[in-house]
C-alpha cells in the first residue's frame, strides 16, 4: 500500500434527505486493481434479513471497526461549499468542521474538486480557528489540494443569498432556508457561464479584476440595494494568491495519477444528503449541486468505472434541517425526544433539526439512485429509550399505495406514511462492541432494515466515539 494519504473532494455531499435527512454517500474508488477498495470485498450472503434467535445468519463474528476515513489514503469531495458543507455537530453538541475526515484527523491529503465552490476568507478563517483548537488540522495547508477549476464564492454572492431569502419570505411567505453562504448564487453564476474560478485568480490578476467588476455590476443591476466593496474584496483576494498557489493542482490530472499510480485507498465524501440533490431531491428545498453518486464523476473529473464500493450513511431515525416535505416527521414528544437525545442541531444555521421515524421509502429511493453496496447505520443508541419503534415502509396518496417517491412537493405533503411497529429494547446499547452484544430487538431492527432494502448494514453506531462503531464484516 502506498503510505501517502490523500483525500479528494468533488463538490456537494451525499445523504438521503438532506445533510440531516440521513444518508451520506461514501465511495471507495479502484482503478483496475491498483487503487484498492476501502473496506475489502462484500461478502456473499443468502437470506438477507432473516432472523434466528436475534442473531445474524450467514455472517461471521464481528471484528473491530476500521472506518473508511481512517484506512483510506486519499479523500476527496466534488460538490458544495468549502465551509458549511463540511460542518457537523457532534453528539455532545460540539462543532466539527472544515475539511474531510482525514484532514480533520491529521492524516492524509484532501482534494477539493472542480465541483466545489470556495469562499477563500471563510476557508482560511475556519481552518485557522480549528487549528488553534487542536482539532487535528496542524499543517492543513500542506495537505489540502484545490482543483484549479473550482469556482470562487465572493462576498457579494453571500449578500445576494441573504437578499434572495428575504425576497422569498416577503413574496411567498416562506424562504428556502439556505445557509446564506452564497452557495446558490455562485452555482447560478457557474451555470450562466459568468463565474470565476481558482485558475482565473492565479493567472492574470488584472483580467481577473476586470471580470470580477463586471460580475459584481451585473448583480448590482439586479439588486439595487446590494452593497459591494469591489476594491476591498479584490485586495483581499490578491493577498490569498500566494497562499493558495501551493495548494492548487489540475484536478483531472491529479485524480488520474492517483488512480493509476502506486496502489492506494481513495475515499470520496459527500457533503449533503441525497434528498438535497438538485435533480433528485425535494425540489426546490435542495442544495445547488449533485450530492448523489453522479457528483463524484462530474465533481472530481474521474470516470465512472473507477467507482468501487458505495456506502450509504443513514441514521436509525430521520432528520431534516429547515423547511420542505418530511413525510415521517414527528411533531410531538417523540420528535422532541429524538432531537434532544441526538443533539440534532444544524451546524451552520444553529437551527434545531426536525426529527421523525426511519423512512425506508426514502432510503430505498436514495439506494435506487446511488446503488449502495453497504450501509452505515448511525445513532442506534438514540432509540434505546423507546418501548416501540415505528418504521415507514410505504406511502399512500388518496388511499392508493404508490410505488415511488413523489417528485412534486404538493403530492409529497399529502403522503400518508404506512408504518410497521417493532418492539423496542429499552436498554443501553452504548457499550456494545459486536452485533451479538446488542439487545435482541436491536438486532432485529437492523435486520428489518436490511430485509426491506436488500442492502447489508456494514457498520452500526452506538455512541459518539469512534470505538462505538461496530463493524459487521
Amino acid at each position: 500500500m502506498c503510505k501517502t494519504s490523500e483525500r479528494y473532494r468533488a463538490g456537494n455531499s451525499f445523504s438521503p434527505l438532506n445533510s440531516s435527512l440521513m444518508q451520506h454517500r461514501i465511495i471507495s474508488l479502484g482503478a483496475k486493481g491498483r487503487s484498492s477498495v476501502v473496506s475489502g470485498k462484500r461478502p456473499q450472503r443468502k437470506n438477507v434479513g432473516e432472523w434466528e434467535s436475534g442473531a445474524r445468519r450467514c455472517r461471521g463474528p464481528a471484528k473491530r471497526q476500521r472506518q473508511p476515513d481512517k484506512t483510506s489514503s486519499h479523500t476527496g469531495r466534488g460538490q458544495h461549499g468549502d465551509r458549511g458543507a463540511r460542518g457537523s455537530v457532534g453528539r455532545r453538541g460540539e462543532r466539527k468542521s472544515c475539511g474531510s475526515s482525514g484532514t480533520r484527523r491529521g492524516h492524509g491529503l484532501q482534494m477539493s474538486g472542480n465541483g466545489v465552490v470556495i469562499h477563500l476568507p471563510g476557508l482560511f478563517d475556519e481552518a485557522e480557528k480549528n487549528e488553534r483548537k487542536g482539532k487535528g488540522l496542524k499543517d492543513w495547508e500542506k495537505r489540502l489540494i484545490i482543483s484549479d477549476r473550482a469556482h470562487i464564492v465572493f462576498d457579494f454572492h453571500q449578500a445576494v443569498d441573504d437578499i434572495q431569502e428575504q425576497q422569498r419570505q416577503d413574496q411567498a411567505g416562506k424562504n428556502l432556508g439556505t445557509t446564506k453562504k452564497g452557495i446558490g448564487p455562485v452555482y447560478s453564476a457557474k451555470a450562466a457561464r459568468s463565474g470565476l474560478r481558482i485558475c482565473d485568480l492565479l493567472a492574470d490578476f488584472t483580467k481577473f479584476s476586470e471580470r470580477y467588476k463586471v460580475l459584481a455590476q451585473q448583480y448590482k443591476s439586479i439588486y439595487p440595494t446590494l452593497e459591494i466593496d469591489k476594491e476591498g474584496e479584490l485586495v483581499k483576494l490578491k493577498d490569498y494568491v500566494e497562499r493558495i498557489k501551493p495548494m492548487v493542482r489540475d484536478g483531472v490530472h491529479y485524480m488520474y495519477e492517483a488512480l493509476h499510480g502506486p496502489p492506494k485507498k481513495i475515499l470520496v465524501e459527500g457533503a449533503n444528503a441525497a434528498l438535497l440533490d438538485i435533480d433528485f431531491g425535494t425540489y426546490p428545498f435542495v442544495t445547488s449541486s449533485n450530492c448523489t453518486v453522479g457528483g463524484v464523476c462530474t465533481g472530481l473529473g474521474m470516470p465512472p468505472q473507477n467507482v468501487g464500493e458505495v456506502y450509504g450513511v443513514v441514521k436509525a431515525y430521520t432528520t431534516r434541517v429547515g423547511i420542505g416535505a418530511f413525510p415521517s416527521e414527528q411533531s410531538n414528544d417523540i420528535g422532541e425526544l429524538l432531537q434532544t437525545r441526538g443533539k440534532e442541531v444544524g451546524v451552520t444555521t444553529g437551527r434545531k433539526r426536525r426529527c421523525g421515524w426511519l423512512d425506508l421509502v426514502l432510503i430505498k429511493y436514495a439506494h435506487m439512485i446511488n446503488g449502495f453496496t453497504a450501509l452505515a447505520l448511525t445513532k442506534l443508541d438514540i432509540l434505546d429509550v423507546f418501548s416501540e419503534i415505528k418504521v415507514g415502509v410505504a406511502y399512500k396518496v388518496d388511499n392508493q399505495t404508490i410505488p415511488h417517491f413523489p417528485a412534486n412537493q404538493e403530492i409529497l405533503h399529502r403522503v400518508e406514511v404506512q408504518y410497521e411497529t417493532l418492539p423496542g429494547w429499552k436498554s443501553d446499547t452504548s457499550a456494545a462492541r459486536s452485533f451479538e452484544e446488542l439487545p435482541e430487538n436491536a438486532q432485529k431492527y437492523v435486520l428489518f432494515i436490511e430485509e426491506h432494502l436488500g442492502v447489508l448494514v456494514k457498520w452500526i453506531g452506538v455512541g459518539k466515539s469512534r470505538e462505538s462503531m461496530i463493524q459487521l464484516f
